[in-house]
């Protein structure tokens, strides 16, 4: 099941984001977050009238979630955001991100966004199968932009238009 976030949520997806910093090169932050930080983060999403999903199993615990954010503050950037999806690392392969990213690009087409941009590490055959499933194409490359454990890394950036 799909839903908007609610507070209640913010535990697993800490605990889902973290994770990825900890082991994973898909985030360049290298510091856990807290709960805190992670509930100034959705309410900011929130109060600038995006959408902030997530995916539960069965039995209701958050197992993904996907969002969207301003692509830049300027008002002239008001039709563009940054989409970003993260699932469980028990959870990826079985198109989940597909049914987030695909309620999320239904969410942003009711909110007049024509843009979508989506940041990628690279290399990153999944994610990079996922967004070019939704249409986007890759725009930029970034080379050696992030460094993490140790080794310098690649940042490519795939947009797409949502039809209105």
């Amino acid at each position: 099941m799909i839903r908007t976030v609610s507070d209640k949520d913010v535990n697993l997806i800490t605990e889902i984001y973290n994770y990825y910093i900890a082991e994973t090169v898909i985030t360049f932050e290298e510091e856990p977050v807290t709960v805190e930080i992670m509930l100034a983060r959705i309410a900011k999403i929130k109060a600038d009238g995006l959408p902030w999903l997530v995916a539960e199993d069965e039995t209701g615990n958050v197992i993904g979630y996907a969002y969207a954010t301003k692509w830049r503050e300027r008002f002239a950037y008001r039709f563009s955001v940054e989409v970003t999806v993260y699932l469980s690392a028990t959870h990826s392969g079985q198109g989940i991100g597909t049914e987030l990213y695909q309620a999320l690009f239904t969410a942003l087409k009711g909110r007049s966004i024509h843009s979508v941009i989506g940041g990628i590490t690279l290399p990153n055959p999944a994610s990079i199968a996922l967004h070019e499933k939704f249409g986007m194409q890759q725009v930029a490359h970034f080379k050696e932009v992030g460094f993490k454990f140790g080794q310098w890394l690649d940042t490519g950036y795939w947009q797409g238009e949502l039809p209105q």
